[in-house]
């Protein structure tokens, strides 16, 4: 069976700040921000700080990877550019928990320029790559739930190298050159797109043999705008204090990344980076003495000294001039003591016994209770003032159904070794809901998501944001206000403006019918959510949502490919539904042939705007041949075809 990670996209964004100006999802589109510069360079280098990101899955707990390297490619020739080089023991970068989120990883210097494209290098070993299931995976996942998949399992496509030292460069040309100078504010977004087919495979065999579990880190790479840095949603930072600022103004740390998978107790290995973190003098930084067990609101650090030596976990957000200010910040003199603050995705909530589940990067959950101290804070760093006070304190948030299952969050624990654990805060950090979209019309729309467990099962209806709601930019650096959305197979032709939500019905008015047990397949989506103003009926409205190919399972071909469209029926399923196909230059459906010989699968893009690529998917696609298909229902009732999968040498089995 062919199946991707569901929705899963990573990020390596940056921002190069001009050198006199001194001082992080389904990407959510083209108008989120990037990274930036905390410090000064010379005339002739700008700044560069790496980040990674990712979003949501419910398949997986972790899917770690090492990146080793990234670098730039200089128009004109000449030696590539190093922007970032991981230390001896590159860490694992755990790409589920960055659901919408930038971590950074390091920061460069670098010289200003013109550069075309980019090559990340990463980790090619089986043993370079950690999956681990989530613990309530999706029915007929194709491992139980909270398991690590054996090396012995995961094949790494395109390696160079031999032995065990093999590593997979991934080379993105950009669409238009990257201009870096000293007199304005440059970005660079690389998108590692997991939510790409192509990316994570599996195939199970029709005979005996193991699950192959395939990694491509080739193709679902691109470069996409982002402008905002404001908007950007980081990760808690893990670090070591090196120093205080001699004006008390801010904190210098060593970049640390926790040991995956995790150790107990939990150790840290010590990054490249060293950013510089300021106080927020405006709003006031919380800073929590997990040693002590104090909360204070600090403005500066000319009365916590102490801190010097001391592991942190902080929640920040960016200047628009750069700057990293910190909103949280948890201190402990033992490592383990700021990692003990469960991460991940709600898993279940409990508004009977007021109890979270959190699943945690090793597929467990983690369970809190909510108190009537617990404070509920939503991660919004474009408003400062909002981005540090809480949305909501105590059970009545849960009983008012404004935290369900798939949110990322981040809590605060009052005790680590206390018994049941007792959250001290949770950080909302993505607000996602998904699943099949319907009723929408002017105000808003409904989605319906069933899990595994049905408790966790919801239907919720989200209105759109206010048309006056500021929400980031174009790809032309125009400023947005109101909802937006977009397409998941082209997310660069962004829909906003006075008509976006007409377009929206229309987009998702359409279905098709495969008839018998399997009925209509309805339009699916994802969407953002952001806090309303307590004045405007607190609560979540969308602000930007995503169309997502409809789950079809492994479907037969019933009619060969003809005039760019063939017809498929599934198991369950009476009636065939027609497939289009496009052929078009920019906007042709992605094809890839999986062959599995011999135990090893290989993945293969078939560029069908050549008439041998087109050739080669009408062979595949011989009738009775199995065929995985990505596509969006149309208002027709054929499906428009984003990936097509076809299949060679062993064939998959449902």
């Amino acid at each position: 069976m062919f199946n991707p990670s569901r929705l899963l996209s990573v990020v390596v964004a940056a921002m190069l700040v001009a050198a006199c100006s001194g001082g992080g999802t389904a990407s959510t589109g083209s108008s989120n921000s990037s990274t930036s510069t905390a410090s000064t360079q010379t005339a002739q280098n700008a700044g560069l700080a790496v980040m990674v990101s990712d979003a949501a899955s419910e398949d997986w707990a972790t899917i770690g990877v090492r990146i080793l390297s990234i670098a730039l490619i200089p128009q004109g020739g000449g030696g590539h550019v190093t922007v970032y080089t991981a230390s001896s023991a590159a860490p694992f970068t755990n790409l589920v928990m960055l659901d919408q989120l930038d971590e950074l990883i390091g920061n460069a210097t670098i010289p200003v320029g013109t550069y075309t494209g980019a090559v990340l290098t990463v980790g090619g070993n089986p043993s370079d790559i950690l999956l681990t299931t989530a613990s309530s995976p999706e029915t007929g996942f194709a491992a139980p739930a909270s398991t690590t998949i054996p090396s012995s399992q995961i094949q790494v496509q395109h390696t160079q190298g031999s032995g065990a030292n093999l590593t997979v460069p991934v080379t993105v040309n950009f669409d238009s050159p990257l201009v870096v100078n000293a007199s304005e504010t440059n970005a660079l977004d690389l998108e590692f797109n997991l939510a790409h087919p192509a990316f994570l495979i599996e195939h199970v065999p029709e005979g005996s043999g193991p699950t192959i579990w395939t990694v491509n880190f080739d193709g679902p790479v691109r470069r996409i705008p982002r402008r905002d840095l404001t908007r950007l949603v980081l990760r808690h930072t893990y670090g070591e204090v090196m120093s205080i600022s001699s004006d008390n103004s801010s904190i210098t740390i060593t970049k640390e990344f926790p040991v995956e998978p995790p150790t107990n107790p939990e150790t840290a290995i010590a990054g490249t980076a060293q950013p510089t973190i300021t106080a927020d003098a405006v709003n006031g930084t919380l800073l929590y003495d997990l040693d002590a067990k104090t909360k204070s609101v600090i403005e500066n650090f000319s009365s916590e000294m102490s801190l010097v030596g001391k592991y942190v976990r902080i929640a920040a957000r960016y200047q628009e001039n750069g700057t990293l200010v910190a909103v949280r910040i948890w201190a402990s003199s033992e490592f383990n003591d700021v990692w003990v603050s469960p991460e991940g995705h709600v898993l279940h909530v409990n508004d009977s016994t007021d109890v979270v589940w959190i699943e945690n990067e090793s597929g467990h959950g983690i369970p809190l209770t909510v108190n009537v101290d617990t404070q509920f804070f939503f991660r919004d760093p474009q408003n400062g003032a909002d981005d540090s006070k809480p949305i909501g304190t105590g059970p009545a948030f849960l009983s008012s159904k404004d935290l369900v299952r798939g949110f990322k969050v981040h809590a605060s624990v009052v005790d680590p070794l206390a018994t049941p654990l007792v959250a001290q805060s949770i950080d909302i950090e993505t607000a996602v809901y998904d699943g099949t979209i319907s009723a929408p019309d002017m105000t808003g729309f409904t989605y319906t998501k069933k899990f595994v467990d049905v408790n966790d099962d919801y239907v919720h209806t989200l209105d759109y944001v206010s048309s006056e709601t500021a929400n980031g930019t174009d790809d032309s650096g125009n400023a947005i206000s109101g909802y937006k959305w977009w397409d998941f197979a082209y997310p660069t032709l962004l829909t906003d403006g006075s008509n976006a939500i007409n377009e929206f019905i229309s987009a998702t008015n359409g279905s098709v019918n495969f008839g018998g047990t399997v009925g209509t397949v309805p339009s699916y989506g994802v969407s953002y959510a952001i806090w309303k103003d307590p004045a405007d009926s607190a609560g979540w409205a969308a602000y930007a949502s995503v169309l997502t190919p409809a789950k079809l399972p492994l479907a037969t071909v019933a009619l060969g490919l003809m005039n760019n469209a063939f017809s498929v029926m599934v198991a369950g399923g009476t009636d065939a539904v027609t497939v289009d196909v496009s052929t078009t230059t920019g906007s042709a459906t992605l094809v890839y042939q999986v062959d599995r010989t011999n135990g090893i699968v290989t993945v293969s893009p078939i560029d069908i705007t050549s008439s041998a690529g087109l050739a080669d998917l009408k062979a595949g696609l011989a009738v009775g041949a199995p065929v995985k298909v990505y596509a969006i229902p149309q208002a027709g009732g054929t499906l428009k075809a984003y990936v097509i999968a076809y299949f060679t040498g062993e064939m998959p089995s449902e």
